[in-house]
């Protein structure tokens, strides 16, 4: 079973910074990452992709730039520093959260419910 969009919503500009904290990445490279480390548990359309992007350069903690690749334009996003420290704060934040959420649900670690994909 896929995640809910609610909780991809939930977890996407975590997820988006993370991988740009890595280096520069243009939105096809970003979606197939998000699958790729996830064992295909966190799939996003490239529309979905988008408006997370757009939002995270007009708060400024993100920049693109276009570069002409194989005749093609591509953009590529850069996190920049305040998008640093908006990083720190949402992986705190994530984790207390889920720490929280694993002392309510009786989870000591994940690996009790094994690799399985519903």
């Amino acid at each position: 079973m896929a995640l809910s969009d609610n909780f991809k919503r939930g977890t996407i500009e975590l997820l988006l910074l993370t991988l740009l904290n890595e280096e520069d990445k243009y939105g096809y490279q970003l979606a197939s990452e998000l699958e790729a480390k996830s064992d295909g548990n966190y799939t996003l359309k490239e529309s979905s992709l988008y408006p997370p992007l757009y939002r995270l350069v007009e708060k400024g903690f993100i920049t693109s730039r276009d570069q002409l690749v194989k005749g093609r334009n591509r953009v590529y996003y850069h996190i920049e520093p305040v998008g640093k420290e908006h990083l720190a704060q949402l992986q705190k934040d994530y984790l207390s959260l889920t720490k929280g959420t694993f002392k309510i649900l009786g989870v000591d670690c994940l690996e009790e419910f094994g690799n399985e994909k519903e």
